[in-house]
């Protein structure tokens, strides 16, 4: 039997540090403002972000952290 899987693509500001894909409003995303984004691999996150700077421009800074009994990253612009 064929089995065929879907998958959509990415855009370059996406993110998906454990294959879940992550869609943040970046053109709503203000300097001091921040988000959660919960993930097990953490340092791939921060990979992808770093990419997301690039592109944009911007400054994150990021702390590894537990919300909501969840492990993630919380993730500030900072320019």
């Amino acid at each position: 039997s064929i089995h065929w899987t879907v998958k959509m693509a990415l855009k370059i500001e996406d993110l998906d540090p454990d294959g879940v894909l992550i869609t943040v409003n970046w053109e709503a995303m203000d300097v001091g403002w921040s988000f959660f984004i919960p993930c097990l691999d953490v340092e791939k996150a921060q990979l992808q972000l770093k990419e997301v700077e690039k592109l944009k421009n911007w400054k994150f800074k990021t702390q590894t952290c537990v919300e909501n009994k969840k492990l993630g990253l919380r993730v500030w612009r900072t320019m």
